[in-house]
Protein backbone atom coordinates (compact mmCIF):
# COMPACT_ATOMS: atom_id res chain seq x y z
CA UNK A 1 0.00 0.00 0.00
CA UNK A 2 1.72 3.41 -1.15
CA UNK A 3 0.96 6.33 0.41
CA UNK A 4 2.01 8.78 -2.30
CA UNK A 5 0.79 6.92 -5.28
CA UNK A 6 -2.37 7.46 -4.22
CA UNK A 7 -4.72 9.08 -6.19
CA UNK A 8 -6.33 10.79 -2.99
CA UNK A 9 -2.86 11.87 -1.55
CA UNK A 10 -2.62 16.18 -2.06
CA UNK A 11 0.87 16.67 -0.74
CA UNK A 12 -0.38 15.54 3.04
CA UNK A 13 2.28 16.61 5.57
CA UNK A 14 1.96 13.29 7.52
CA UNK A 15 0.15 10.21 7.74
CA UNK A 16 0.42 8.07 10.30
CA UNK A 17 0.18 4.26 10.76
CA UNK A 18 -0.61 3.27 14.50
CA UNK A 19 -1.31 -0.24 16.25
CA UNK A 20 -1.76 -1.60 19.38
CA UNK A 21 -1.93 -5.59 19.67
CA UNK A 22 -3.23 -5.41 23.28
CA UNK A 23 -6.59 -3.71 22.65
CA UNK A 24 -6.48 -4.06 18.69
CA UNK A 25 -6.38 -0.69 17.45
CA UNK A 26 -5.39 -0.60 13.80
CA UNK A 27 -5.83 3.37 13.01
CA UNK A 28 -4.36 5.78 10.41
CA UNK A 29 -4.09 9.94 11.23
CA UNK A 30 -3.83 11.48 8.09
CA UNK A 31 -2.33 15.43 8.72
CA UNK A 32 -3.25 17.24 5.69
CA UNK A 33 -2.20 21.00 5.94
CA UNK A 34 -1.41 22.85 9.63
CA UNK A 35 -1.26 26.46 7.72
CA UNK A 36 -3.71 27.88 9.53
CA UNK A 37 -2.96 26.02 12.72
CA UNK A 38 -3.12 22.66 14.17
CA UNK A 39 -5.14 19.74 12.13
CA UNK A 40 -8.33 19.15 13.89
CA UNK A 41 -10.79 16.29 12.18
CA UNK A 42 -12.98 13.68 13.89
CA UNK A 43 -12.06 9.94 14.19
CA UNK A 44 -14.13 7.72 12.16
CA UNK A 45 -14.55 4.00 12.87
CA UNK A 46 -15.39 2.08 10.33
CA UNK A 47 -15.36 -1.98 8.51
CA UNK A 48 -13.24 -0.90 5.88
CA UNK A 49 -13.21 -3.83 3.00
CA UNK A 50 -9.20 -2.69 2.51
CA UNK A 51 -6.80 -1.00 4.17
CA UNK A 52 -6.50 0.89 0.93
CA UNK A 53 -10.24 1.77 1.35
CA UNK A 54 -9.18 3.36 4.33
CA UNK A 55 -6.04 4.94 3.37
CA UNK A 56 -8.29 6.84 0.71
CA UNK A 57 -10.79 7.49 3.30
CA UNK A 58 -8.55 9.18 5.53
CA UNK A 59 -6.37 10.88 2.89
CA UNK A 60 -10.27 12.55 1.40
CA UNK A 61 -11.36 13.20 4.54
CA UNK A 62 -8.34 14.89 5.98
CA UNK A 63 -8.21 17.18 3.02
CA UNK A 64 -11.95 18.16 3.20
CA UNK A 65 -11.32 19.05 6.83
CA UNK A 66 -8.00 21.63 5.55
CA UNK A 67 -10.72 23.61 3.31
CA UNK A 68 -13.25 22.94 5.63
CA UNK A 69 -11.91 25.00 8.51
CA UNK A 70 -10.37 27.76 6.19
CA UNK A 71 -13.68 28.86 4.63
CA UNK A 72 -15.16 28.54 8.28
CA UNK A 73 -12.62 30.76 9.37
CA UNK A 74 -11.11 29.10 11.96
CA UNK A 75 -7.56 28.74 13.19
CA UNK A 76 -7.06 24.83 12.43
CA UNK A 77 -5.82 22.99 9.67
CA UNK A 78 -6.98 19.84 8.55
CA UNK A 79 -6.56 16.30 10.12
CA UNK A 80 -8.49 12.68 10.07
CA UNK A 81 -8.39 9.71 11.78
CA UNK A 82 -9.95 6.35 10.98
CA UNK A 83 -9.98 3.54 13.23
CA UNK A 84 -10.74 0.02 10.91
CA UNK A 85 -12.95 -1.87 12.64
CA UNK A 86 -16.83 -2.45 13.73
CA UNK A 87 -18.19 0.02 16.06
CA UNK A 88 -20.77 -2.33 16.72
CA UNK A 89 -18.49 -5.28 18.35
CA UNK A 90 -14.87 -4.35 17.98
CA UNK A 91 -14.47 -0.73 19.98
CA UNK A 92 -13.24 -1.14 23.89
CA UNK A 93 -12.04 1.50 26.42
CA UNK A 94 -8.92 0.42 26.00
CA UNK A 95 -8.69 0.98 22.69
CA UNK A 96 -9.32 4.58 22.53
CA UNK A 97 -6.27 4.79 25.29
CA UNK A 98 -4.50 3.59 22.77
CA UNK A 99 -5.57 5.86 20.48
CA UNK A 100 -4.95 8.81 23.09
CA UNK A 101 -1.75 7.30 23.19
CA UNK A 102 -0.81 7.96 19.36
CA UNK A 103 -2.76 11.11 19.36
CA UNK A 104 -0.30 12.17 22.31
CA UNK A 105 2.78 11.21 20.00
CA UNK A 106 1.60 13.92 17.25
CA UNK A 107 2.72 16.32 19.76
CA UNK A 108 -0.52 18.43 19.32
CA UNK A 109 0.04 18.86 15.86
CA UNK A 110 -3.44 16.59 15.47
CA UNK A 111 -6.47 17.46 17.18
CA UNK A 112 -9.06 14.14 17.23
CA UNK A 113 -12.83 14.20 17.62
CA UNK A 114 -15.80 12.12 17.46
CA UNK A 115 -17.01 10.75 13.94
CA UNK A 116 -18.95 8.61 12.05
CA UNK A 117 -18.72 4.89 14.86
CA UNK A 118 -17.29 7.17 17.66
CA UNK A 119 -18.66 8.69 20.63
CA UNK A 120 -18.22 11.60 23.28
CA UNK A 121 -17.45 8.51 25.82
CA UNK A 122 -14.83 7.17 23.22
CA UNK A 123 -13.34 10.62 23.57
CA UNK A 124 -13.05 10.27 27.23
CA UNK A 125 -11.17 7.50 26.82
CA UNK A 126 -8.99 9.26 24.30
CA UNK A 127 -8.60 12.29 26.79
CA UNK A 128 -7.12 9.88 29.58
CA UNK A 129 -3.69 9.99 27.57
CA UNK A 130 -3.77 13.11 25.42
CA UNK A 131 -5.01 16.63 25.71
CA UNK A 132 -5.75 17.34 21.91
CA UNK A 133 -8.95 16.01 22.05
CA UNK A 134 -12.41 17.94 21.54
CA UNK A 135 -16.09 16.45 22.45
CA UNK A 136 -15.15 14.71 25.44
CA UNK A 137 -17.96 13.41 27.30
CA UNK A 138 -18.78 15.81 30.39
CA UNK A 139 -16.96 18.84 28.93
CA UNK A 140 -18.48 19.93 26.08
CA UNK A 141 -21.94 20.00 24.13
CA UNK A 142 -22.92 17.95 21.83
CA UNK A 143 -21.74 19.20 17.75
CA UNK A 144 -24.20 17.43 15.70
CA UNK A 145 -26.76 20.20 15.71
CA UNK A 146 -24.45 22.30 14.66
CA UNK A 147 -24.37 20.46 11.84
CA UNK A 148 -27.88 20.14 11.17
CA UNK A 149 -28.59 23.80 11.37
CA UNK A 150 -25.72 24.51 9.24
CA UNK A 151 -27.03 22.10 6.41
CA UNK A 152 -30.76 23.34 6.86
CA UNK A 153 -29.18 26.92 6.23
CA UNK A 154 -27.10 26.01 3.18
CA UNK A 155 -30.23 24.33 1.80
CA UNK A 156 -31.97 27.61 2.28
CA UNK A 157 -29.30 29.35 0.47
CA UNK A 158 -29.22 26.48 -2.30
CA UNK A 159 -33.05 26.85 -2.83
CA UNK A 160 -32.42 30.90 -3.20
CA UNK A 161 -29.93 30.25 -5.48
CA UNK A 162 -31.00 27.46 -7.61
CA UNK A 163 -35.17 28.45 -7.43
CA UNK A 164 -35.21 31.97 -6.54
CA UNK A 165 -37.46 30.98 -3.45
CA UNK A 166 -37.20 32.74 -0.27
CA UNK A 167 -38.57 29.95 1.58
CA UNK A 168 -38.57 26.06 1.00
CA UNK A 169 -42.58 25.67 1.70
CA UNK A 170 -43.86 23.45 -0.95
CA UNK A 171 -40.38 21.74 -1.83
CA UNK A 172 -39.63 18.12 -2.44
CA UNK A 173 -36.57 16.97 -0.31
CA UNK A 174 -35.16 12.99 -0.79
CA UNK A 175 -33.13 12.73 2.61
CA UNK A 176 -30.77 9.24 2.38
CA UNK A 177 -29.70 8.59 5.93
CA UNK A 178 -31.63 9.29 9.55
CA UNK A 179 -29.04 9.43 12.17
CA UNK A 180 -28.41 11.69 14.66
CA UNK A 181 -27.62 14.61 11.94
CA UNK A 182 -29.96 13.66 9.15
CA UNK A 183 -32.96 12.90 11.55
CA UNK A 184 -32.37 16.90 12.64
CA UNK A 185 -32.20 18.13 8.91
CA UNK A 186 -35.25 16.15 7.79
CA UNK A 187 -37.03 17.80 11.06
CA UNK A 188 -36.02 21.21 9.85
CA UNK A 189 -37.35 20.64 6.64
CA UNK A 190 -40.64 19.11 7.99
CA UNK A 191 -41.22 22.79 9.83
CA UNK A 192 -40.20 24.63 7.05
CA UNK A 193 -43.06 22.97 4.78
CA UNK A 194 -41.00 20.36 2.73
CA UNK A 195 -42.04 17.17 1.27
CA UNK A 196 -40.13 14.31 2.52
CA UNK A 197 -38.95 11.02 0.85
CA UNK A 198 -36.71 9.21 2.89
CA UNK A 199 -34.46 6.39 3.06
CA UNK A 200 -31.88 4.49 5.78
CA UNK A 201 -31.10 0.89 6.80
CA UNK A 202 -32.07 1.33 9.64
CA UNK A 203 -35.81 0.23 10.03
CA UNK A 204 -36.49 2.08 13.33
CA UNK A 205 -35.53 5.55 11.67
CA UNK A 206 -37.39 4.70 9.09
CA UNK A 207 -40.38 4.35 10.78
CA UNK A 208 -39.79 7.35 13.25
CA UNK A 209 -39.65 9.41 10.18
CA UNK A 210 -42.75 8.02 8.92
CA UNK A 211 -44.66 8.25 12.14
CA UNK A 212 -43.12 11.75 13.22
CA UNK A 213 -42.01 13.79 10.08
CA UNK A 214 -45.07 12.49 7.61
CA UNK A 215 -42.27 10.87 5.69
CA UNK A 216 -42.70 8.59 2.71
CA UNK A 217 -40.12 5.71 2.90
CA UNK A 218 -38.13 4.20 -0.35
CA UNK A 219 -35.36 1.63 -0.31
CA UNK A 220 -31.60 2.80 -0.53
CA UNK A 221 -31.06 2.22 -3.78
CA UNK A 222 -34.55 3.78 -4.92
CA UNK A 223 -33.95 7.38 -3.25
CA UNK A 224 -31.83 8.27 -6.78
CA UNK A 225 -35.00 7.73 -8.83
CA UNK A 226 -37.58 10.33 -7.36
CA UNK A 227 -38.39 13.05 -8.46
CA UNK A 228 -37.93 15.41 -6.35
CA UNK A 229 -36.12 18.95 -5.90
CA UNK A 230 -33.16 18.34 -3.68
CA UNK A 231 -31.31 15.34 -3.01
CA UNK A 232 -30.19 15.62 0.84
CA UNK A 233 -26.99 13.35 1.51
CA UNK A 234 -26.97 12.17 5.28
CA UNK A 235 -25.53 8.73 4.98
CA UNK A 236 -21.93 8.01 3.94
CA UNK A 237 -19.75 9.39 1.45
CA UNK A 238 -19.76 8.95 -2.42
CA UNK A 239 -23.17 7.97 -3.05
CA UNK A 240 -22.69 11.19 -6.07
CA UNK A 241 -21.38 8.91 -8.75
CA UNK A 242 -21.18 7.49 -12.75
CA UNK A 243 -24.10 5.41 -11.89
CA UNK A 244 -26.09 7.85 -9.83
CA UNK A 245 -25.98 10.84 -11.65
CA UNK A 246 -28.26 9.82 -14.73
CA UNK A 247 -30.89 8.72 -12.97
CA UNK A 248 -31.15 11.74 -10.17
CA UNK A 249 -34.00 13.71 -10.86
CA UNK A 250 -33.31 16.66 -8.83
CA UNK A 251 -32.11 20.25 -9.30
CA UNK A 252 -29.87 20.60 -6.40
CA UNK A 253 -27.64 18.75 -3.81
CA UNK A 254 -26.91 19.79 -0.75
CA UNK A 255 -26.47 17.56 2.30
CA UNK A 256 -24.69 16.78 5.54
CA UNK A 257 -22.56 13.68 4.25
CA UNK A 258 -18.73 14.14 4.21
CA UNK A 259 -16.94 13.32 0.54
CA UNK A 260 -20.38 12.62 -1.69
CA UNK A 261 -18.70 13.49 -4.97
CA UNK A 262 -17.26 9.37 -5.94
CA UNK A 263 -14.87 11.77 -7.86
CA UNK A 264 -14.24 15.33 -8.73
CA UNK A 265 -15.35 14.60 -12.75
CA UNK A 266 -18.71 13.66 -10.70
CA UNK A 267 -19.06 17.65 -9.58
CA UNK A 268 -18.11 18.61 -13.40
CA UNK A 269 -21.33 15.97 -14.34
CA UNK A 270 -23.34 17.76 -12.17
CA UNK A 271 -21.92 21.11 -13.32
CA UNK A 272 -23.07 19.78 -17.07
CA UNK A 273 -26.60 18.58 -15.78
CA UNK A 274 -27.33 21.83 -14.10
CA UNK A 275 -27.33 20.29 -11.10
CA UNK A 276 -26.31 22.76 -8.11
CA UNK A 277 -24.43 21.21 -5.79
CA UNK A 278 -23.40 22.18 -1.88
CA UNK A 279 -19.43 21.28 -1.86
CA UNK A 280 -19.88 18.93 0.94
CA UNK A 281 -17.25 20.66 3.22
CA UNK A 282 -18.67 23.96 3.32
CA UNK A 283 -22.42 23.30 4.45
CA UNK A 284 -21.64 20.26 7.15
CA UNK A 285 -18.92 22.88 9.11
CA UNK A 286 -21.98 23.53 11.64
CA UNK A 287 -20.62 20.53 13.49
CA UNK A 288 -16.42 22.03 13.56
CA UNK A 289 -17.94 25.61 14.13
CA UNK A 290 -19.66 24.17 16.95
CA UNK A 291 -16.47 22.50 18.30
CA UNK A 292 -14.46 26.00 18.08
CA UNK A 293 -16.49 27.96 20.14
CA UNK A 294 -17.25 25.15 22.49
CA UNK A 295 -16.22 25.30 26.32
CA UNK A 296 -16.97 26.73 29.62
CA UNK A 297 -18.24 29.40 28.01
CA UNK A 298 -20.18 28.23 25.39
CA UNK A 299 -22.57 30.91 23.81
CA UNK A 300 -25.23 28.98 21.58
CA UNK A 301 -26.46 31.86 19.98
CA UNK A 302 -23.28 33.40 18.99
CA UNK A 303 -22.01 29.62 17.55
CA UNK A 304 -25.49 29.43 15.83
CA UNK A 305 -25.09 32.94 14.19
CA UNK A 306 -21.31 31.62 13.30
CA UNK A 307 -23.02 28.29 11.60
CA UNK A 308 -25.77 30.16 9.67
CA UNK A 309 -22.96 32.38 7.82
CA UNK A 310 -22.67 28.87 5.81
CA UNK A 311 -25.33 30.49 3.70
CA UNK A 312 -24.01 33.33 2.62
CA UNK A 313 -20.50 31.87 2.30
CA UNK A 314 -22.36 28.99 -0.03
CA UNK A 315 -24.06 31.84 -2.51
CA UNK A 316 -20.47 33.05 -2.77
CA UNK A 317 -19.28 29.89 -3.81
CA UNK A 318 -22.29 29.36 -6.31
CA UNK A 319 -21.88 32.80 -7.84
CA UNK A 320 -18.09 32.45 -8.01
CA UNK A 321 -18.84 29.25 -9.88
CA UNK A 322 -21.50 31.12 -12.44
CA UNK A 323 -19.24 33.97 -13.17
CA UNK A 324 -16.34 31.69 -14.04
CA UNK A 325 -18.26 28.99 -15.74
CA UNK A 326 -16.84 26.03 -13.70
CA UNK A 327 -18.62 23.55 -11.00
CA UNK A 328 -19.00 24.22 -7.45
CA UNK A 329 -16.77 22.15 -6.08
CA UNK A 330 -14.13 23.68 -7.97
CA UNK A 331 -14.99 26.72 -6.77
CA UNK A 332 -15.17 26.04 -3.72
CA UNK A 333 -11.34 24.54 -3.69
CA UNK A 334 -10.35 27.71 -4.94
CA UNK A 335 -11.83 29.84 -2.48
CA UNK A 336 -10.32 27.66 0.45
CA UNK A 337 -6.76 27.95 -1.15
CA UNK A 338 -6.89 31.21 -1.53
CA UNK A 339 -7.52 31.96 2.26
CA UNK A 340 -4.46 29.98 2.78
CA UNK A 341 -2.14 31.59 0.51
CA UNK A 342 -1.41 34.99 2.88
CA UNK A 343 -1.21 32.41 6.14
CA UNK A 344 1.57 30.12 3.69
CA UNK A 345 3.58 33.74 2.77
CA UNK A 346 3.51 34.86 6.38
CA UNK A 347 4.85 31.63 7.29
CA UNK A 348 7.55 31.77 4.56
CA UNK A 349 8.69 35.17 5.49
Amino acid sequence: MSVFSSGSFDGHETVAFFSDEASGLKAIVAIHDTTLGPALGGCRMWDYASDEEALTDVLRLSRGMTFKNALADLPWGGGKAVILGDARKDKSPEMFQALGRAVETLGGRYITAEDVGTSPDDMFEVAKHTQHVRGVKGTGHDPSPGTAYGVFKGIEATAKFRFGANDLKGMRATVQGLGSVGYDVARQLRDAGVELIVTDVNEDALARAKAELNAAVVEPNDIYDVDADIYVPCALGASVNAETIPRLKVQAIAGAANNQLANDSDGDALAERGILYAPDYVINAGGVIHIFHDGPRFDREEAFRHIAQIGATLTGIYQRAQDKGIATHRAADDLAREKLRPALAQAAE
